[in-house]
């Protein structure tokens, strides 16, 4: 670079953002975000300055480095684009008053084959051993001893080509030990059953995200990082086929709220960057796969150069001629989610994509309630259905929890439980069985707390004869929903469809989305649905109240006939002959 590094940055990003780098939405959001931050550099609600010192001295540290592999193998790293832009915002912003690293966690999202474990080792062995932390613990965490080993090897495998790091290391009981720091490299996993204790990690590295079925490895490094005064939490990842692991759920859908700048959603400690094809709002694709061009989009690296495009061309030709590749493609190569749950109910985009931050009014309308009471010993749900004339529905839900049993839930789900009681979704009942005068006395407070008319109160009846007992004797009307397949086909069906055409409206309850992405149906011979809880993949309670409440809403404002006009003996004389 013939001129200064932040230069290169701000005219990388209009590159990008004019089209003139071929990207997708979020990566050209990722520039704009840059952009934003110059301006406002050192302000006094912008405290992070960009140090170009300190980002160049980690692009050199790379370029210290040989490739250990592909057609460059043996000469010298000299870092992409997409990498400078990466590693420049993770290593170039500081605070203005403490020289502390502005970001403390990021999150990389990109197609195979883009040099993520090379970029990884880079981040690992630099945390190690150059950026002056004193005893700096390195861990790279992934679900399986022999994944979390991919990364620890590939650091290996560079410092024994780097000639100028020689007798700085030792290699030895597993790990990469830098002895003048005192600092070392270890791979962890989710079978070295570690509690976090003891732990005090400078720098975590969770690699290929996706796989990760729960957020045990990603708790365990994070809560040890307290104590460090710039700690980093760098997540790599390619897009996977379970829409219901914590990246997708959760990590996933916090960036694209992060880079979009319509959002309200605002972290400036988190960095935040996805190379994928991009979709429309109905998770649709946008690009088309034939075009090598829109390869570029998820594969920054991969794609610039022939070899590594003639392995996609490859890779795509193997795709068309045999279908069952197809999803592999997509998410490995192409970084697009996919969801290949057998039987899935209802797709996680098609449910996201009916959440909104402000529910329409429905002061004064008519309100269908849902209950679905557990074995007194776990999750109880009462859910709401509302019609709003024009064929929507804006559903609500609220959850009952034993106090005692709350962190045996949440060990055993392995869901964050305690997060869903502060933020409201969750009641947690005392003791260790669920109070019902708790569900009882929300019911109560509907009317006044949502502002609408409780029409009636739907119910399977397991368990829910004494509370059904009380709330009519409080002045509601209970209304029994068999539970058979034959009465639950209709109205299961016709929420999914209402789903699939954004008639469905909710408020983005966490509890709910879970349920519903756990969900999945069964079928009869006559082609009826239910929901099956016995094969769901977890609970399913929150969704198991609304289906009952649907059951009556979805009837609400059809015109009723009296049928007894036409059973006189006149029209059945005529009708019959």
């Amino acid at each position: 670079m013939s001129y200064g590094l932040k230069e290169w940055l701000i005219d990388y990003s209009h590159d990008v953002i004019d089209g003139r780098v071929v990207a997708c939405q979020k990566h050209k959001w990722a520039c704009m975000r840059f952009l934003r931050d110059v301006e406002r550099e050192g302000t006094e609600e912008f405290p992070y300055v960009f140090d170009e010192r300190k980002a160049l001295r980690f692009l050199r540290w790379m370029t210290l480095f040989k490739h250990t592999k592909g057609v460059l193998k043996g000469q010298h790293i000299q870092p992409h684009e997409i990498q400078i832009f990466v590693f420049g915002n993770i290593y170039g912003w500081v605070h203005k008053d403490t020289d502390y690293r502005r970001f403390r966690k990021a999150y990389w999202q990109v197609a195979r084959k883009n040099a993520k474990s090379q970029s990884l080792a880079c981040v690992a062995l630099y945390e190690a051993m150059a950026l002056g932390e004193p005893m700096a613990e390195v861990y790279i965490g992934a679900t399986k001893t022999e994944q979390a080993r991919i990364v620890w090897r590939e650091a290996e495998a560079m410092l024994a080509g780097c000639p100028e790091l020689k007798g700085k290391y030792e290699v030895k009981y597993g790990a990469i030990h830098h002895p003048k720091s005192r600092s070392f490299i270890r791979a962890l996993s989710k079978e070295d059953r570690k509690t976090g204790d003891g732990l005090n990690p400078q720098c975590a590295i969770i690699d290929e995200y996706h796989a990760h079925e729960t957020t045990e490895i990603y708790d365990v490094l994070d809560s040890g990082m307290i104590a460090r005064p710039q700690p980093l939490m760098m997540i790599i990842t390619t897009a996977g086929t379970n829409l219901e692991n914590p990246c997708y759920r959760s990590e996933y859908q916090y960036v694209s709220k992060l880079l979009d700048p319509n959002s309200p959603v605002e972290n400036d400690r988190y960095f935040a960057m996805v190379n994928e094809l991009d979709r429309d709002e109905d998770g649709n694709l946008i690009d088309d796969i034939h075009d090598e061009r829109a390869w570029l989009k998820a594969n920054p690296i991969a794609a610039s150069y022939p070899e590594g495009l003639e392995n996609l061309r490859a890779k795509f030709r193997e795709a068309l001629e045999k279908p069952d590749k197809m999803d592999d493609f997509l998410t490995k190569n192409m970084n697009i989610w996919i969801n290949k749950r057998e039987q899935a109910f209802i797709p996680a985009e098609r449910w996201a994509a009916c959440g909104v931050e402000q529910l329409p009014e429905i002061a004064g309308l008519d309100a269908y309630i849902g209950v679905d009471l557990s074995a007194t010993t776990d999750l109880s749900s009462v859910s709401i259905s509302i019609p709003l004339g024009d064929g929507r529905f804006v559903v609500l839900s609220h959850s009952f929890i034993p106090e005692e049993r709350l962190e045996e839930r949440k060990k055993t789900d392995k869901m964050p439980f305690d997060r869903w009681v502060r933020q409201g979704w969750i009641t947690p009942t005392p003791g260790a069985v669920v109070d019902y005068s708790y569900i009882r006395e929300f019911i109560k407070s509907i009317p006044e707390r949502y502002g609408v008319e409780v029409k009636e109160i739907c119910y399977d009846r397991y368990n829910a004869r004494h509370l059904m007992q009380d709330l009519e004797a409080d002045g509601f009307v209970t209304v029994e929903i068999p539970q058979g397949i034959r009465y639950l086909s209709e109205p299961t069906k016709n929420f999914r469809t209402k789903v699939f055409e954004k008639k469905i409206i909710h408020d983005k309850n966490e509890v709910l989305t879970w349920a519903v992405g756990n969900a999945v149906t069964r079928k009869d011979a006559q082609e009826n649905i239910m929901l099956d809880k016995s094969k769901s993949f977890d609970r399913i309670d929150p969704l198991a109240a609304l289906i009952n409440a649907h059951a009556r809403a979805m009837f609400a404002g059809t015109e009723t006939i009296d049928i007894s006009q036409y059973a006189t003996d006149e029209f059945l004389d005529k009708l019959w002959g």
